[in-house]
């Protein structure tokens, strides 16, 4: 793989500050059942980096903050790192909300048959990527049947309520390009998304377009490609400064798989620590202190803020 984090930096994108944090957002495992091509985090199903059960009574203990109101679980696939379960009872048993970002597919793996009715009795917010609502570019992007698994996965949390309208358990999908190019308008995409799955007998609750970082496997592939430059450029043509107030990092801090802390998910697949500093772990900070730091930034930044802009929760604008 193409290492591209040398064309990000010094960069140009405006500094930025952290505002009140809210999310706390944690990296089980790069452990995953699928190996897509725009993955971020490079995982797979060969990855053996899963956090361990002292790292977990970290995250338990920071969670405790007054200000943290919401776990958003990311991966490789969460729900594999073997303490998940465990993790999210805790987070809720708090009253914490917590998110799954799941890939739909590991609901029907062997040995997490019963994690959609653990989800549900939980109450966790699932976020389910589903780059396409077209088989041909599901399976091109993520692998072979992985739409068919999808589709699957997609009826199994209906059938538990997930998606229905006025229902408390919230089903999220999540599209991003599969080339060099910026998401479209988010409301007119899920009106699609809605009229084709529709024909599946799928129903969700929101659509959140987000877009391809150039980093890691995917910013190897722009590489490899010739394309990278270009693309960088497109991100940067299309920034938009109304979108800084409301880039996820400024709410946010991520942690890794062994418990460092980073400005988003985005930095940490580029080590870069927590406000360009030292690389700190999570039982080494004061979450309270975190208000108005700086965030480290670097030309992938423009991702976050190119047109709708984007961010783990979707576009940022109209």
């Amino acid at each position: 793989m193409l290492d591209t984090r040398d064309r990000l930096f010094p960069g140009t994108f405006p500094t930025i500050q952290r505002s009140v944090l809210t999310t706390l957002q944690v990296n089980l495992g790069y452990l995953c059942n699928q190996q897509c091509q725009h993955c971020h985090v490079n995982a797979g199903p060969k990855r053996t980096e899963l956090m361990t059960a002292e790292t977990i009574e970290v995250v338990k203990a920071a969670l405790n903050h007054p200000g943290i109101q919401t776990l958003d679980l990311t991966g490789g696939a969460p729900e594999m790192n073997p303490h998940f379960r465990e993790l999210v009872s805790y987070a809720r048993g708090l009253g914490v909300t917590v998110i799954d970002r799941c890939n739909l597919t590991i609901l029907s793996e062997p040995g997490y048959e019963d994690l959609a009715e653990f989800l549900a009795e939980q109450k966790v917010q699932v976020v389910a990527s589903l780059p396409c609502y077209l088989q041909e570019n599901v399976d091109t992007q993520r692998g072979k049947g992985v739409f068919d698994g999808s589709m699957i996965g997609l009826q199994k949390l209906n059938a538990l309520g997930y998606g229905k309208p006025n229902s408390e358990l919230t089903l999220s999908l999540v599209y991003n390009p599969i080339g060099a190019y910026l998401p479209p308008p988010q409301a007119a995409l899920e009106k699609d998304y809605r009229e084709k799955l529709a024909e599946h007998a799928i129903e969700f609750t929101q659509l959140l377009t987000i877009a391809n970082m150039p980093i890691q496997r995917f910013g190897s592939m722009l590489a490899s490609k010739g394309e990278f430059e270009s693309y960088l450029d497109t991100l940067k043509m299309a920034h938009q400064d109304a979108n800084l107030e409301a880039v996820m990092c400024r709410n946010l801090i991520s942690v890794d798989w062994q418990g460092y802390v980073y400005d988003c998910d985005f930095n940490q697949m580029l080590d870069l620590p927590l406000a360009a500093q030292t690389k700190r772990h999570l039982r080494d900070i004061r979450l309270d202190q975190l208000h108005d730091s700086p965030i480290a930034i670097a030309d992938h930044c423009y991702g976050c803020t190119a047109g709708q802009g984007s961010s783990c929760g979707g576009a940022l604008s109209d």
